[in-house]
């Protein structure tokens, strides 16, 4: 970030995550310069906390430029002392949008907490991508093995995603990382082999390239079919309207999961679900085992001290009437949404229990 003693940062993610820490403290430590701490992140404070404080720096990690995108915009928004950004998690789409918006250098990179793994980002060499990578970083199958590289269509997309994504790995260990606390069965997944496995799916290009494509968590299987939720989570990010698409599995009546997508809406969106069914319908890269067989609009969506939203509390609440409080759910019948009734949901706690998986219904 090449920083001097005068500069000033702005912290506000939480100072026991290392994303604070180490991409905003110890930098502001080792040359010398201020900061400024914010005791939360807020989307509507952030403007002028930064022109409060004279910020020229900040770190986040998680949906932060996403939030901060979803503010109305003003005309003076890149009026402000902010000069770089340094963080991870953002989407091209949001990292450039943010940057052209309030005039920030952002450096979006990918890492670990542990050490294990650091990748620069260079977007503009090969957009998408998290950057390139030596030969002992390598993305495998759950047996180690490693997969085959990425291959894409005319217009950038990924033909093989069912054969190309894996689990990013360093081959050559992980470091001075030693080990988790009183976690053997941490350790040994994490440690396998000698190696380090990030527990991050990815995939490489032809040029070692390597891509995200999302956590294990983020895994789902339809109809016999294993593949990554990023890439609906992409697309679905793409409507307007969106702000966050975070896409889980639910299970479904017989075998398997059936997607499911949150959507957090921009401030005062007026969403319309046919003209949302119709979008869906319209993009060449959501067919129909892609489709979210239900939708959630969330108004609250859980998340972490970082921001994260926390994929395993959507699971668990799923399309439960009772649990997902006042939130709205859909359910694609034919060709559009229309809204989950208690009956639909009466009748699919039927279907578990003729299918004897009444466990998943209640899980």
């Amino acid at each position: 970030m090449d920083l001097s003693p005068d500069d000033v940062g702005y912290i506000c993610m939480p100072l026991f995550h290392s994303n604070a820490l180490m991409v905003g403290w110890a930098p502001a430590l080792v040359v010398g310069a201020s900061v400024g701490l914010a005791r939360k992140f807020s989307a509507s404070r952030w403007i002028s906390d930064v022109r409060n404080y004279g910020s020229t720096y900040f770190n986040y990690t998680g949906k932060p430029l996403a939030y901060l995108l979803s503010t109305p915009e003003k005309s003076d928004d890149a009026d402000n002392t902010m000069r770089v950004a340094f963080g991870n998690e953002g989407s091209p789409e949001v990292v450039n949008s943010f940057a052209q918006r309030f005039g920030v250098d952002v450096i979006d990179a990918y890492g670990a907490t542990e050490g294990g793994i650091a990748v620069n980002s260079d977007r503009e060499e090969r957009p998408g991508a998290l950057g390139q990578v030596e030969d002992f970083i390598k993305v495998v199958s759950e047996d180690g093995e490693p997969l085959p590289r990425a291959q894409f269509d005319a217009n950038g997309r990924l033909m093989n995603a069912q054969d190309c994504v894996g689990e990013i790995v360093n081959t050559n260990g992980a470091g001075p990382f030693e080990g988790y606390y009183n976690n053997d069965v941490a350790n040994e997944r994490t440690l396998r082999f000698g190696w380090y496995w990030t527990g991050d799916l990815g995939y490489l290009d032809e040029d070692s390239y390597l891509y995200f494509a999302g956590r294990n968590a983020d895994w789902l299987r339809v109809d016999g079919e294993n593949f990554p939720a990023q890439p609906i989570e992409t697309a679905l990010s793409h409507h307007p309207d969106v702000v966050l698409a975070p896409v889980y599995g639910v299970p479904d009546h017989q075998a398997g999961d059936q997607v499911m997508a949150g959507l957090v809406l921009r401030d005062g969106a007026d969403f319309n679900l046919s003209e949302f069914s119709t979008w869906l319908l319209s993009l060449d890269d959501i067919g129909p085992k892609w489709r979210p067989r239900y939708l959630r609009l969330l108004n609250d969506p859980p998340t972490t001290g970082t921001n994260k939203i926390i994929k395993r509390t959507l699971v668990h609440q799923k399309w439960r009437l009772d649990r997902v409080e006042q939130d709205q759910v859909f359910v694609w019948d034919d060709d559009a949404y229309r809204p989950f009734a208690a009956a639909d949901e009466s009748a699919l706690r039927d279907s578990f229990i003729r299918n004897q998986r009444e466990q998943f219904y209640d899980l």
